[in-house]
C-alpha cells in the first residue's frame, strides 16, 4: 500500500461525505440537542467523530486480516482482490459524481446489523460529557454506507490488518472537514464541497488511479 492509496482514500472520504448532507443535516441538529446547555459543541462534535473513525479503522483491520488470511491460502486472490477493489474506486468515483447510483444498493448489506446496533446509541443520550460522545460514535460509525463498504474492499488487498487500519482512518479523516462544517454551520466549506467540479475533479483522479491499479497488477501476472 503507498502513500497515493493512502491520499485516495482521504479524498474518497472528502467527496463521498458530501453525497448525504440531508442525513447530516438531521444528524447535527440532534447531536447538538444531546449536548447540555451551556456547553460548549467542539469537545462533544470532536469526541463523536473519533469514536466514528474508530468503527472505520476496526473495520478496516479485520478486513485486512481476513484478506491476508485468504491470500495466504490461496495466493491468486490478491490479484483478484486489486482487481475487485479497483473496480470498486471505479464504481465509487462514478457514484461521487452522480453518473451512476447503483452503489446505493450495497448499502442493504448491513441494515440487519445496524437495526440492531443503533437502539443501543440512545443510551448515551442525553450526553453527560463530551466522553460519552464517544461511544455514541462508535456505534453510528456502523451506519449502512454504501462509500464506507466499497472503500473497505481496499482493505481486502491492503496486505495486513495494520495496512487495512490505516486505510479506513485515512478515509474517515477525509469525512471530517464536510461533518465538522455541517455541525458547526461552515456555509463555504459546504459550498465548496458540494460543487459538481469538486465532486467531478475528484471522481476522475479516483478513475485515474483505478486504472493504474488495473494496469499495475495485469502487468504483474506476466
Amino acid at each position: 500500500m503507498t502513500e497515493f492509496s493512502l491520499l485516495s482514500a482521504f479524498m474518497v472520504g472528502i467527496a463521498g461525505s458530501v453525497h448525504c448532507f440531508g442525513m447530516c443535516g438531521g444528524f447535527a441538529g440532534a447531536l447538538t440537542a444531546a449536548i447540555p446547555k451551556g456547553k460548549s459543541p467542539t469537545p462533544f462534535v470532536f469526541s463523536y467523530n473519533a469514536g466514528r473513525i474508530l468503527s472505520y479503522t476496526l473495520a478496516g483491520a479485520v478486513t485486512g486480516a481476513l484478506g491476508s488470511i485468504a491470500q495466504s491460502s490461496v495466493k491468486s486472490l490478491l490479484i483478484g482482490f486489486q482487481l475487485f477493489s479497483a473496480c470498486m474506486l471505479i464504481a465509487m468515483a462514478f457514484y461521487l459524481a452522480q453518473w451512476w447510483r447503483g452503489l446505493a444498493k450495497v448499502e442493504t448489506l448491513g441494515r440487519g446489523l445496524w437495526q440492531r446496533l443503533q437502539p443501543l446509541s440512545k443510551r448515551f443520550l442525553p450526553f453527560k460529557s463530551p466522553l460519552s460522545a464517544l461511544p455514541y460514535g462508535i456505534i453510528w460509525g456502523w451506519l449502512p454506507c454504501g462509500l464506507v463498504y466499497s472503500t473497505l474492499t481496499w482493505s481486502l488487498s491492503a496486505g495486513t490488518a495494520l495496512q487495512g487500519a490505516l486505510l479506513m482512518m485515512a478515509f474517515g479523516l477525509g469525512t471530517l472537514p464536510a461533518l465538522f462544517a455541517v455541525s458547526f454551520s461552515a456555509n463555504g466549506i459546504l459550498a465548496l464541497l458540494r460543487t459538481p467540479r469538486t465532486r467531478t475533479f475528484i471522481a476522475v483522479t479516483l478513475i485515474i488511479y483505478a486504472i493504474f491499479l488495473i494496469y499495475r497488477t495485469v502487468n504483474s501476472i506476466s
